[in-house]
């Protein structure tokens, strides 16, 4: 198997989340959603409905679930939850909504939700 940048991997394992996440009953409505270009950047790497819950997904592929769980860190959940916040009054959704991770970890797709 040829090496793989990050950048490449990361995309297909968001793609395969996308695959995963419409198996499992959602809408995908944005990928790589950016916020904040000017300040404090963000990006939500999938932006999905499952029935009348918001769900905002960060994909990490890692060779298993904890190191997955802890590619997430401190600043990066802030991060997310502020381009969450200007998701959500930039589409004015009054209902639930939540953050998952899902973990790519090889042939595997671990589906955490409310991991953040």
């Amino acid at each position: 198997m040829h090496s793989k940048t990050s950048y490449t991997t990361g995309l297909w394992a968001e793609f395969l989340a996308c695959v995963y996440l419409r198996l499992h009953g959602c809408r995908i409505l944005h990928r790589r959603y950016i916020t904040g270009k000017n300040t404090q950047r963000a990006e939500i790497d999938i932006v999905a409905r499952h029935g009348n819950v918001l769900v905002f997904i960060e994909v990490k592929s890692r060779p298993d679930i904890s190191t997955a769980m802890n590619a997430v860190t401190h600043t990066q959940r802030l991060r997310l939850r502020r381009a969450a916040e200007t998701y959500i009054s930039r589409h004015k959704w009054s209902g639930d909504a939540r953050f998952d991770i899902i973990a790519v970890c090889g042939y595997k797709i671990h589906w955490v939700k409310n991991a953040l």
